[in-house]
């Protein structure tokens, strides 16, 4: 019973890949040379010692036919490699869900299913390294934003107090001056809550993602001229902190990437839902052509990955840029945030 069981188990346990790929292009030439003598025994040809001229062309007409029949069983019998090794140059770990369907060739299936199972290994690493990355930024973030504001932006209300009384107590000729500085220090001072604003949004935790991405496009109008569209679906259902922050964050790249990069006049900013999948889409007139990947856009693929969504960047020269993220099954999402 045990000496079954082994062998089953041993039956069961795939060849290693060298020792495979070594016992399938034995057994398929040890083929095309066993049928090359079954076809030379049980022909007419003779072979003369020595050859004569006219046996010459009847042993070239065999040695190609075994040849070109040779050539053709190792290529069919080895085109998954070719696929393999194209979906190896093409496959990014930002990209999920590229894989090699397993072949019915069962030697080379479980060198696929290998290979498959390291990318699943792989990507859920790179998943989990950078959610890790990503939250430590926000927390980072957050505290940057809390001394700004509880910090900087107390120690600036202070001198601006201060330059209030010097102003009321001041010549007539030093006022216009101090009233500059007093100018100068405010403006100041809504800059650095503007930077804190952007670093911790708190808005978003406040008032809601509706209201979240309708403060951004207010922002970028504001600071950039840009004109933005909003159409924004009033019946989306709670999708969760993480999947919120995440939706806020990637439209927040896309309108500063649109304002610093674009020369756009005008954009457009959708949240829609059909249902079961949340599409969120960012587009502008601007020149497009976005052809090399910053450190921007992969921190929103990163972003996408942390949600199971979807990114599609399509950016052809002269005709703007589109920014869509998909979030599918938001159904049980909302369910259990």
């Amino acid at each position: 019973m045990t000496e079954r069981t082994d062998r089953q188990a041993a039956m069961a346990t795939p060849r290693p890949p060298a020792q495979a790929l070594f016992r399938r292009l034995f057994v398929i030439n040890g083929l095309v040379y066993a049928v090359g003598t079954l076809v030379l025994a049980i022909s007419p040809a003779t072979v003369s010692a020595p050859v004569v001229l006219a046996e010459v062309p009847v042993l070239l007409v065999g040695l190609t036919l075994m040849l070109a029949a040779n050539g053709l069983l190792l290529r069919r019998s080895l085109a998954p490699l070719d696929a393999l090794t194209t979906l190896m140059k093409r496959v990014d770990l930002l990209r999920t869900g590229d894989r090699l369907a397993g072949s019915g060739n069962s030697d080379l299936a479980h060198l696929i299913d290998t290979f498959n199972a390291m990318l699943d290994r792989l990507e859920a690493e790179r998943s989990a390294s950078s959610a890790h990355a990503l939250a430590a930024q926000e927390g980072e973030r957050q505290r940057i934003a809390r001394e700004l504001h509880d910090e900087i932006g107390q120690s600036l209300t202070v001198v601006l107090l201060g330059l209030k009384r010097v102003v009321d107590r001041a010549p007539a000729g030093l006022k216009d001056q101090l009233r500059d500085v007093q100018e100068s220090v405010r403006a100041s001072l809504d800059e650095v809550r503007q930077v804190a604003r952007r670093l911790r949004p708190g808005v978003l935790e406040d008032l809601g993602l509706h209201a979240a991405l309708s403060a951004l496009s207010s922002d970028l109008s504001q600071r950039s001229g840009v004109r933005v569209t909003r159409a924004i679906d009033p019946d989306i259902p709670d999708l969760g902190a993480d999947v919120e922050l995440v939706l806020y964050r990637i439209a927040q790249e896309s309108l500063t990437n649109i304002a610093r990069h674009a020369d756009a006049t005008r954009a457009e900013l959708s949240l829609t839902t059909d249902g079961r999948r949340l599409a969120l889409r960012i587009t502008d007139n601007g020149r497009g052509g976005v052809s090399r990947e910053g450190a921007g856009i992969r921190g929103m693929r990163e972003r996408a990955l942390l949600i199971g969504a979807r990114l599609v960047i399509d950016s052809p020269p002269g005709d703007g840029t589109c920014v869509r993220l998909v979030v599918p099954d938001i159904v049980n999402r909302s369910l259990h945030p």
